[in-house]
C-alpha cells in the first residue's frame, strides 16, 4: 500500500472487507475519501473493478451504507470503488449555500470559472487520478472496469464512459441526469462551473455525447422510476438519452421504466442485484 494512501476504516462484510481510504488529491488539492469493497476473491487473483458515482449531497458513505451492494459484489468477485461527490474544505463564497451547487455537488466536470477552477475538477479526478490510485494500490484488473452512478452520479458515469471509449466495458445508472444542458440542475451547475457559454457545456452532456460516440460497442443499462418527482420536474430527461442512443449503432441502451419507484435508495436497493448481474456479464 502506497504511503500516500491511508486506511480510515475496515469492516468485514460478506466474506470480504468494506474499507474507506483517504489521500491528498493532486487534482483537487484537498484530502479526499473513497470507499473500496474488497470481495473474498481479492487475495487470490486480480479482480474486476466497478466505480460508483453518487448523487447530490452525498459523500462516500451513502452508497456504502444504504445500497446493499456488497452482497452482490462479493458473489461476483468485483472490487467496488466509490468516491466523494466534490472537493472538501475550501469554504468558497456560496459553496455551502445550496444542495445542488458547490459542496456535495461537483457535477463531475472540470470547472473553468473562478473560484472553482483550481479545485472543482471532479471529471479528471474520477476518470484519471482515482483509477490510477486504484491501479497502483489494489489487486485489480484494469482491463475489466465498469462504471455506475445515481442521479448526478449517473450523469457522471454516462459522460465518463462516452468520453473515454474502451476504458469501461459497460455503464449503468439509476435515474441519471441524462441531459444536463436542458434541465434546471444542469443549467445552474454548468453556468456556475463552466460559465455562460453553452457551447462549452456540450462536452459534459450524455445526450449530446451519445450522438457522436465512436468507440467499441458500449452496453448501457438505465433504471428510472416512473414515480420519481424529478422525472416529472424535467430534471432527468431519460427520453433525450434514449433518442440519442437510438441514432448510434455503437450504443446499446436498455432503459427500464420501473413502476411506482421514486428517486431514493429504496429504488436503488430494489434493482442493485440486476446491475451487478449486468456487470458480471461484461467484466467477470
Amino acid at each position: 500500500m502506497a504511503k500516500a494512501l491511508q486506511e480510515v476504516s475496515r469492516s468485514k462484510c460478506y466474506g470480504g472487507f468494506q474499507c474507506v481510504y483517504e489521500h491528498e488529491s493532486s487534482i483537487l488539492k484537498c484530502t479526499m475519501k473513497f470507499g473500496v469493497f474488497l470481495p473474498p476473491q481479492y487475495d487470490k487473483k486480480k479482480v474486476p473493478v466497478l466505480y460508483f458515482l453518487s448523487g447530490l449531497t452525498c459523500t462516500e458513505q451513502n452508497f456504502i451504507m444504504k445500497s446493499g451492494f456488497q452482497r452482490f459484489a462479493a458473489k461476483h468477485g468485483i472490487v467496488v470503488v466509490n468516491p466523494d461527490t466534490s472537493p472538501r474544505g475550501f469554504d468558497f463564497p456560496g459553496e455551502h449555500e445550496s444542495y445542488d451547487f458547490g459542496s456535495g455537488a461537483g457535477f463531475y466536470v472540470n470547472a473553468t470559472e473562478e473560484p472553482w477552477s483550481n479545485n472543482y475538477r471532479m471529471y479528471s479526478y474520477v476518470t484519471g487520478e482515482l483509477p490510477n490510485i486504484v491501479q497502483n494500490n489494489f489487486n485489480v484488473n484494469v482491463g475489466k472496469s465498469a462504471i455506475c452512478g445515481h442521479s448526478m452520479g449517473g450523469h457522471g458515469a454516462l459522460i465518463s464512459a462516452l468520453k473515454n471509449p474502451g476504458k469501461y466495458k459497460c455503464v449503468s445508472t439509476f435515474a441519471p441526469i441524462a441531459n444536463p444542458t436542458e434541465c434546471p440542475w444542469g443549467v445552474k451547475a454548468f453556468t456556475g462551473y463552466l460559465g455562460e457559454n453553452r457551447g462549452s457545456w456540450k462536452q459534459y452532456d450524455a445526450s449530446i455525447l451519445a450522438k457522436d460516440y465512436d468507440g467499441p460497442k458500449l452496453e448501457l443499462l438505465v433504471d428510472q422510476g416512473d414515480a420519481d418527482p424529478y422525472l416529472t420536474d424535467k430534471q432527468l430527461l431519460p427520453d433525450k438519452l434514449a433518442t440519442a442512443c437510438s441514432t448510434n449503432k455503437l450504443l446499446n441502451l436498455n432503459l427500464r421504466m420501473q413502476s411506482g419507484y421514486d428517486h431514493g435508495y429504496y429504488f436503488i436497493t430494489s434493482f442493485i442485484e440486476d446491475h451487478f448481474n449486468f456487470f458480471a456479464k461484461h467484466i467477470c
